[in-house]
């Protein structure tokens, strides 16, 4: 399941006639589980970023195991990797109980998305009693009792949720619950609010036309199938002109590609508009990408999605001042995502703002331990921090930079030669000579 525009789906829900990379050297389209969970967990999710702040050369710790195995359920979910997620957000949660929002949350979803019901209810129901009646959890809750035929418990739990909507598709699977009651107006009700939220869903008025079928209104019904057919052709239609889209800009001239690009510009669709400016960031037009991913990050200000898309876009273009600014809330809204603290811990390193990239980058490297583009960022980080308070005469956060360094890259001389100079300076010669010791015997092992 990686379709960027789908929303979570059972096959009992849907109608009969259909429904509808990772580095950071270039955009890329977030896969569904990516767009809609990073909307999804926002409002939930408990800031984590007071362990962001843990102090230098703590070293490894529970709390720092825990936050690794969040950063690889949250990448797992992002990749739709829903049985990795699982394994990872329980390994969390073993180590600290605590993460309720943060781990037992995309828990719950985790196994929403692979149909174990039972269980994903269990979770949801643990995260409600902690959190209270949150939209989130209620819309969740009422697509299970969906999924179990209880469309009372449905309507009661949609009808809480829709009151502050946290999901674009609440109205439609409310107004899908009410058909299945038999309570056609109030099915037709809820029906025409989600097709005024999404009119480019074509279920809504599909569902719409067997509800007017169902009160005897068959021309209604004949305009409403039609209307679900029209989005059809036209989702299709968009997506070969995005196939040639891509091509025109492999072969240019630039003029021309833009000329058909610019077919797919709909000044009100976010999500139309990140899609045309992942194609112009990945075919290598990265100043025509930023006109859709300023509007797009523009109309939904609260997606880190479409927040990173645009900050990455000015990150390559080495517009660092520029993207920082959407990263900033991007990073405190959504604090488990590893792309997130990874590219603005990058972006304040390029600004010179060690003091402000550490503990972001630091996060990052906790989130996921093995990327070897944050080590080594956080490695330079700590580096500089530590020279700037050698030379202020701060040894001993000195001494605690320089012990993340060589906890970082435990082959490299120089943070023991470091280390050996702030010792010199305090007076404390037995230390001195050992660090010394250590920086020329990894010197000689390991030669520049």
């Amino acid at each position: 399941m990686s379709l960027l525009h789908a929303r979570p789906k059972h096959p009992r829900e849907q109608p009969a006639r259909g429904g509808a990379t990772r580095q950071m050297t270039r955009i890329h389209t977030w896969r569904r589980a990516a767009t809609w969970l990073a909307i999804r967990f926002a409002v939930l999710s408990v800031s984590s970023w007071a362990l962001a702040q843990s102090n230098p050369g703590a070293g490894t710790s529970a709390a720092d195991t825990a936050e690794t195995h969040v950063g690889r359920g949250y990448d797992a979910l992002k990749q739709d990797r829903y049985d990795a997620a699982v394994t990872e957000f329980r390994a969390a949660l073993a180590l600290d109980p605590t993460l309720v929002l943060r781990a037992q949350f995309p828990l719950a979803v985790a196994l929403f998305e692979l149909h174990q019901p039972q269980e994903a209810r269990k979770q949801f129901e643990a995260v409600r009693r902690e959190a209270g009646d949150h939209p989130n959890i209620l819309y969740y809750l009422g697509r299970l009792d969906l999924e179990d035929r209880d469309f009372d418990g449905a309507i009661r739990n949609l009808r809480a949720a829709v009151a502050k909507p946290p999901f674009p598709d609440t109205s439609y699977y409310l107004g899908f619950a009410y058909f299945k009651h038999g309570d056609f107006a109030a099915a037709k009700q809820w029906l025409k609010q989600a097709a005024e939220a999404n009119p480019r869903d074509a279920r809504i008025p599909y569902q719409l036309g067997l509800v007017y079928r169902q009160q005897g209104l068959e021309d209604q019904a004949k305009k409403a199938f039609s209307l679900s057919d029209q989005l059809h052709t036209q989702d299709d239609r968009e997506g070969r002109l995005r196939v040639e889209c891509g091509q025109k800009l492999d072969q240019g001239p630039r003029e021309q590609a833009h000329a058909l690009c610019d077919r797919l510009y709909d000044p009100d669709n976010a999500e139309k508009l990140m899609t045309l400016g992942t194609i112009y960031a990945q075919h290598g037009d990265l100043d025509a990408s930023l006109k859709p991913l300023r509007r797009a990050a523009e109309l939904e200000p609260h997606s880190p999605q479409m927040q990173y898309n645009l900050a990455l876009a000015y990150y390559q273009l080495n517009r660092f001042e520029d993207a920082r600014a959407p990263m900033a809330g991007a990073v405190k809204r959504w604090p488990d995502l590893f792309q997130l603290n990874a590219l603005y811990g990058a972006i304040l390193f390029k600004l010179d703002q060690e003091a402000s990239a550490y503990p972001v980058l630091h996060h990052a490297h906790q989130l996921k331990p093995d990327d070897a583009g944050t080590r080594d960022m956080l490695y330079d980080t700590a580096m500089r921090l530590a020279r700037k308070d050698q030379a202020a005469k701060r040894y001993s956060d000195s001494l605690r930079y320089l012990e993340e360094a060589s906890n970082l890259r435990p082959q490299e001389p120089e943070p023991h030669r470091r280390k050996a100079e702030v010792y010199k300076l305090t007076a404390r010669a037995a230390e001195a000579s050992a660090e010394q010791k250590k920086a020329e015997r990894l010197a000689q092992t390991n030669p520049q």
